[in-house]
C-alpha cells in the first residue's frame, strides 16, 4: 500500500508522467527519490519540487485517496497483482489507475480491444455489437473507451453476453464522458470496470484521450478497428497497438465510404481482415463454438425464404416487430451471413 501510495503522489505531480518515473527509478528507489527531490531536480519541474518540499503534494494524495474511499473506487499501482499485466509492460505505463468495479488477474491474457469511430453507421454499430457479444460469450474481455458510436456499441454487446467489458475514460472517473453513458458506465462496473489515469476532477479534454487510447492499446492481446475515418482517434489507437506488438484487425469498407477510409488502410498496411468474430478468435487461437447460441435475431429467420426474396413491409407484417427493431435485427442477420439483401429491399435467407 506504501508503493501504490508513493506511486500516487509521482502520478500527480505536474511534468513528472511514466517517463520521468522509469528515470528516477533506475537511479534510486521511488521513496527516496520523493523524499530528496532535489538530488534529482534534472526530472522535477519546479511546481514537483515546490509541492514535494511543502508537503503538498503528500497531501493532495492522501485526499484522492479518501476520495476514492467515499466514491467506492480503488486506486491500483503499477505492480499490483490486479494491475492488467500485458499494460504494465507498454513504454510508458500509467503509475496508477482510478478503478471503479473490479479488476482481475490474469485479465490481460483473455481481452481485447473493440474501437471505431464515434460517428458510426448502424451497419457497424451492430457489427461491434455482435463481435463484442460474441466474444464475450467465449470468455474474452471486451475493452473500450465508452464514447458515443462504436465504442458504446461494443460496450452493450459484452454486457448484451453476461460477459466482462472494461471501460477506459478519458477523464476522471467522477466525470464520465459522454455524460449520456453514465447509465451504460454503471451497468460496466457491476461485472467489470471503469478506469482512468485521471485524478478525481479531471475534465474530458482533447489531449487526455491520445493518453487514454495507449491504454486500449496496450490493455489485452489485440485491437479490433470496426470503422474509422482517414484522420480517426481510433488509427491512434491502432499505431499504438503495432508499436506495443498487439495484433491489429479492421473491418473492410467500400472505398467510397469516408468510415471505410481508415480500416481499408489499415488492412492494405497489413492488419487482419475481420467479418465476423470467427476470423477474430481463429487470429487469436480460439474457438467459437460457445458463441453459437441463438441470438436475439435468429428468430426472425423464419419469416423469410431461402429461395422466395421477401419485401420489408411483408417481413414486417409477418414478424410483428417494429421497423427500427427489425432493421437492426436485419443487419444482424446479413452480418452473420443469414440473410442476404437484395436491390428494392428485399431479403433472403441464405
Amino acid at each position: 500500500m506504501e508503493q501504490t501510495f508513493d506511486l500516487l503522489i509521482a502520478a500527480l505531480l505536474p511534468g513528472f508522467g511514466p517517463r520521468k518515473y522509469q528515470d528516477l527509478v533506475g537511479r534510486v528507489s521511488l521513496a527516496e527519490g520523493l523524499a530528496r527531490p532535489g538530488d534529482h531536480a534534472d526530472l522535477f519541474a519546479r511546481p514537483a519540487l515546490d509541492r514535494l518540499r511543502s508537503g503538498e503534494a503528500r497531501r493532495r494524495a492522501e485526499h484522492e485517496l479518501a476520495h476514492a474511499r467515499e466514491k467506492g473506487t480503488r486506486i491500483v499501482g503499477l505492480g499490483e497483482v490486479d494491475y492488467p499485466e500485458r499494460l504494465a509492460r507498454i513504454f510508458d505505463p500509467p503509475l496508477v489507475l482510478y478503478v471503479r468495479g473490479s479488476l482481475v488477474a490474469g485479465d490481460g491474457e483473455q481481452s481485447l480491444a473493440i474501437v471505431g469511430s464515434r460517428a458510426v453507421t448502424p451497419q457497424s454499430a451492430v457489427l461491434a455489437r455482435t463481435l463484442a457479444r460474441d466474444l464475450a460469450q467465449i470468455g474474452l474481455t471486451v475493452v473500450s473507451g465508452l464514447a458515443r458510436g462504436a465504442d458504446t456499441a461494443a460496450h452493450l454487446g459484452a454486457l448484451e453476453a453476461k460477459g466482462r467489458t472494461v471501460a477506459v475514460l478519458g477523464s476522471g472517473l467522477d466525470r464520465v464522458y459522454p455524460p449520456e453513458n453514465a447509465t451504460l458506465a454503471d451497468a460496466v462496473a457491476r461485472d467489470g470496470a471503469v478506469v482512468s489515469e485521471f485524478p478525481f476532477g479531471t475534465h474530458p479534454e482533447a489531449g487526455n484521450f491520445p493518453r487514454r487510447n495507449r491504454i486500449l492499446a496496450g490493455w489485452g492481446r489485440a485491437v479490433v478497428v470496426v470503422e474509422a475515418g482517414a484522420k480517426s482517434g481510433a488509427l491512434i489507437t491502432a499505431r499504438m497497438a503495432l508499436d506495443e506488438g498487439r495484433e491489429v484487425m479492421a473491418v473492410p469498407g467500400h472505398p467510397s465510404q469516408p468510415g471505410a477510409q481508415g480500416t481499408n488502410q489499415l488492412i492494405r498496411d497489413g492488419a487482419v481482415l475481420v467479418r465476423n468474430a470467427a476470423d477474430v478468435a481463429a487470429e487469436l487461437g480460439l474457438s467459437l463454438l460457445a458463441a453459437q447460441a441463438p441470438g436475439p435475431a435468429d428468430g426472425l429467420l423464419g419469416h423469410l425464404h431461402s429461395q422466395e426474396p421477401r419485401g420489408l413491409d411483408e417481413i414486417r407484417e409477418r414478424s410483428g416487430l417494429p421497423v427500427p427493431d427489425l432493421l437492426h435485427q436485419l443487419s444482424e442477420l446479413e452480418i452473420g451471413e443469414k440473410v442476404r439483401r437484395l436491390p428494392g429491399t428485399l431479403f433472403i435467407r441464405i
